[in-house]
């Protein structure tokens, strides 16, 4: 499964899950309830994947976790604030460098309509 389609799976949940709920929630409602219907779909999953950073040969834990991991190599970010920033995205960026991956979704899902809170962000590589 490429890239892409995994981002059209998890836009699709994540709409589903948002009219359900609506906005103003805490990010971790969100983030359980997406953990839960990707996994009902029966795609591989993680949630807080760790990410360490090496730096000069050394491995550094400096608690940088990834909020969902799709089949080892979609990244989504989950946020639930008044407007994302260039820090969110930025540190969805980083995320995708980390871990060496190509896509990624920042989902703001305080949002009165969700797709105006998707963003994908893409590392080139």
């Amino acid at each position: 499964m490429t890239e892409n389609e995994i981002s059209n799976i998890i836009i699709g949940l994540a709409i589903e899950i948002h009219k359900i709920l609506g906005p103003g929630l805490l990010e971790n409602a969100y983030q359980e309830c997406l953990f839960y219907k990707i996994k009902q779909r029966g795609l591989l999953v993680e949630k807080e994947k760790t990410m360490p950073l090496i730096f000069e040969e050394v491995q550094l834990d400096c608690g940088y976790r990834i909020d969902i991991l799709v089949e080892n190599k979609f990244v989504i970010e989950i946020k639930s604030v008044e407007s994302l920033t260039v820090n969110h995205l930025a540190q969805t960026l980083t995320y995708l460098k980390l871990g060496n991956y190509k896509l990624g979704l920042l989902i703001n899902f305080n949002e009165t309509l969700l797709k105006n809170g998707i963003r994908r962000v893409v590392n080139n590589l």
